[in-house]
């Protein structure tokens, strides 16, 4: 009878493997035969790969990140005391002796923009500007992907991304009158009141931006939420140091059409058939 059970047991259990074996994600020893045998011992293990094998590009579902930041939060970031300590040959390869960066995308977000700048302007040097650590690091493979994959041209090679904070330190990485043209595309709204102070545009941060920019320099701003986009317009109007472009001249500007949909975030927007507010505004 104790035999009989004990068999019974057995063949209950050996009826019900391919089911566990099927189900369970970890290796599963089988009795046959008296050898066990390891029914996943010649499976590899699948590696998490970010970049596109299909593109050779990073693949953004490894670097998210929450879309919010606290700009005055003490976060960790290594920056350099003056501009002339700032390494750009590192981030720039191709570097000339005495050239400079002439463009900042502030809060470059995936880097869409961005790479379009240095399609646009390839004798110009561009630099992203990015407070999150993870979508940093996603330009910056990204831009790397790029270069690798356009070694026979040299493209690309005039493009950076710098993770850190512009809200405090944008005077440590450009001198004054150093910039041509700066951009703040779609930037967070904040929209509690209590959080509007850690708007990207505001009086105080307006003098530093006038300082880095040389005269004629333009600041371009665009945003799918109408209420930023009256603060910005307020503010700006009200700096002594800035006037607006005409609706003409802001259409005449090349840059403009790319404005719209070149960064991911201005392609959601299209997407979804969101407004956009454009505005344009030159350094006296």
């Amino acid at each position: 009878m104790l035999f009989s059970k004990a068999f019974a047991t057995c063949c209950c259990f050996s009826s019900l493997v391919p089911d566990i074996t099927r189900l369970c994600k970890f290796p599963v020893m089988v009795a046959t035969g008296g050898q066990a045998q390891d029914q996943s011992q010649n499976q590899e293990p699948d590696v998490l790969n970010p970049t596109s094998a299909v593109t050779g590009l990073p693949q953004k579902r490894y670097y998210r990140q929450r879309a919010h930041s606290n700009p005055i939060a003490d976060h960790s970031f290594d920056y350099p005391a003056r501009p002339e300590d700032v390494d750009w040959r590192s981030m720039y390869p191709s570097i000339q002796q005495g050239q400079q960066v002439s463009f900042a995308d502030v809060g470059c977000g995936y880097g869409g923009f961005l790479v379009t700048l240095g399609e646009m302007f390839p004798e110009k040097l561009s630099i992203g500007m990015e407070i999150r650590v993870k979508v940093s690091d996603y330009v910056v493979d990204r831009i790397a992907a790029l270069r690798r994959r356009s070694a026979d041209t040299g493209a690309y090679q005039n493009i950076a991304c710098l993770r850190t904070n512009a809200m405090k330190y944008l005077p440590n990485y450009f001198s004054k009158g150093q910039l041509e043209k700066m951009f703040f595309l779609y930037p967070d709204p904040h929209f509690k009141r209590a959080k509007h102070k850690w708007r990207i545009i505001n009086q105080a941060l307006l003098s530093e931006y006038a300082y880095v920019l040389r005269k004629g320099g333009l600041v371009y701003t665009m945003t799918d939420v109408e209420d930023l986009h009256k603060w910005i317009v307020t503010h700006m109007e009200e700096h002594p140091l800035y006037e607006r472009l005409t609706e003409e001249e802001a259409n005449a500007d090349p840059i403009t059409p790319k404005l719209y949909q070149s960064s991911e975030e201005g392609a959601k927007v299209v997407r979804n058939k969101g407004d956009h507010f454009l505005a344009i505004f030159r350094r006296l």
